[in-house]
C-alpha cells in the first residue's frame, strides 16, 4: 500500500467480526502499538454481555492481567439483574470515546454485538420503553407464544420482522413494542448509515470451516474452565431474574445443567450450535459495513499480532 493509498489517520478504530475471530487480541495489539509510538490508546468494549459483572468465562472477558495495562471501558457496568439498554450503552460508550480522543488519544472499539457497535459508529436513534405496552406484550408471548407477536410485527414492520430473532423473546417483544408506536421506527442498520464521526473499521474474517470447529472447542473450553460454577454463583446475584443476562449463550445452557435439564456434554453441544448461529448473524451484520476486511484464517496469537503490525506499522 502506498502512502497515498493508506487510510487517513483517525482517532477511533473499530475491530469487529464474528465470535472466535480474534478481535480482543487484535484490539489489544493495536492499542499497545499506538501507545508504544507515543499515542495514548484505550479500549472500549462493544460486547453486550461483557457489560455484566461476573459474566467472565462465558463471554471470554479479558482479566485485568490479560488487558496488559491498557485501560478498558464499558466492562462490568451492569448487575445481572439489569436489562441491557443499547441507548444507555450508546451514551456511555460515546462519552468514553469523546474523553479518550479529547485527550489526544485513540479509542479502540472492539466487539461483536452488531447493534452496539453500530450505536457508536453511526447516527442511530433509540426510542425509550413503554412499560404498559411491554407488560401486555410479555403476557401475550407467555400465553400465545412467539408466532402471534411475529405475525403482528410482519404487519407493522416487515423489515424488522425479517431481521428479528423470533426465538429470542426479549428481542421479539422489543421489536413489536417499537413497531407498535407510530412515532418511532425500529433501530436497524440502514443501507447507507450516516457516521457519527470518522472511524477506521477493521472487519476480521475467518474461514467458515475453521470457525465452526473453533467455536465447538470454545464452548467445551468454557465449560472446562468452570462456566457452570460461575453461573451457579451468579444465581445468588439474581441471574435468573435478569431479562438479558440469563439468556446469554452459554449461560442459559449452564442453567439447564444446574436444573438437571441437560448433561454438561449436551450443554456444550447446545452452546456450540447457538454460537454458530450467532456467528452467522454477526457475519451478515458486519458485511454491510464499509470496512477493511482482514482475513485471519489460520492465524494464532502471533498471527493476530502481525495483523496489528500492519494496522499500526
Amino acid at each position: 500500500m502506498s502512502d497515498a493509498d493508506a487510510p487517513a489517520a483517525v482517532d477511533l478504530i473499530a475491530v469487529v467480526g464474528a465470535t472466535g475471530t480474534g478481535k480482543s487480541e487484535v484490539a489489544l495489539s493495536v492499542a499497545e502499538r499506538l501507545r508504544a509510538s507515543g499515542r495514548p490508546a484505550e479500549v472500549v468494549n462493544a460486547d453486550a454481555m461483557q457489560l455484566y459483572r461476573g459474566m467472565d468465562i462465558g463471554t471470554a472477558k479479558l482479566s485485568l492481567d490479560e488487558r496488559r495495562g491498557i485501560p478498558h471501558h464499558q466492562l462490568d457496568v451492569l448487575d445481572v439483574t439489569d436489562e441491557a439498554s443499547v441507548a444507555a450503552y450508546q451514551r456511555g460508550a460515546r462519552a468514553d470515546v469523546e474523553r479518550i480522543t479529547s485527550d489526544g488519544g485513540t479509542a479502540v472499539l472492539v466487539g461483536g454485538s452488531g447493534l452496539y457497535v453500530s450505536a457508536v459508529l453511526f447516527d442511530l436513534a433509540f426510542p425509550g420503553t413503554d412499560p404498559e405496552l411491554r407488560a401486555e406484550l410479555e403476557r401475550e408471548h407467555a400465553e400465545q407464544g412467539p408466532e402471534a407477536l411475529l405475525a403482528r410485527l410482519r404487519a407493522l414492520d416487515p423489515a424488522a420482522a425479517a431481521d428479528v430473532d423470533a426465538r429470542n423473546p426479549r428481542r421479539l417483544i422489543r421489536a413489536v413494542e417499537i413497531a407498535s408506536r407510530s412515532e418511532v421506527v425500529t433501530p436497524r442498520l440502514p443501507s447507507a448509515p450516516a457516521v457519527w464521526r470518522p472511524a477506521r473499521v477493521l472487519h476480521l474474517h475467518r474461514d467458515r470451516s475453521e470457525l465452526v470447529g473453533s467455536l465447538h472447542d470454545r464452548a467445551a473450553r468454557m465449560f472446562r474452565s468452570g462456566l457452570v460454577d460461575e453461573v451457579d454463583a451468579l444465581r445468588a446475584e439474581g441471574l435468573e431474574h435478569g431479562r438479558t443476562a440469563r439468556a446469554a449463550i452459554g449461560y442459559s445452557q449452564a442453567l439447564d445443567v444446574l436444573h438437571g435439564r441437560a448433561t454438561e456434554a449436551e450443554a456444550v453441544e447446545a452452546t456450540a450450535i447457538a454460537t454458530r448461529k450467532y456467528a452467522r448473524r454477526q457475519v451478515s451484520w458486519f458485511k454491510r459495513y464499509e470496512a477493511e476486511v482482514l482475513d485471519v484464517s489460520g492465524t494464532d496469537v502471533a498471527g493476530l499480532q502481525a495483523v496489528a503490525r500492519r494496522i499500526v506499522p
